[in-house]
């Protein structure tokens, strides 16, 4: 029985997607979870980390990281 990966690394595959003045860079993607660890940075200044919902990413991010 295989077993299922805890995290997926986002790091090496540079993801990230603009809202407004922010831009999120994709780090960990949790399936168990649905979540995603992002950094963030708002007009060009690191803000630090945030947990994002898998839901609130833009659907052309999701068909990239496939969740399944």
């Amino acid at each position: 029985m295989a077993k299922k990966k805890k995290s997926i690394e986002l790091t090496k595959d540079n993801i990230s997607f603009q809202e407004k003045d922010t831009l999120y860079k994709l780090l960990r993607f949790y399936p168990d979870k649905m979540t995603i660890d992002t950094m963030v940075y708002e007009n060009g200044q690191k803000q630090g980390m945030r947990n994002l919902p898998f839901a609130h990413l833009p659907k052309e991010l999701k068909k990239i990281i496939k969740p399944n």
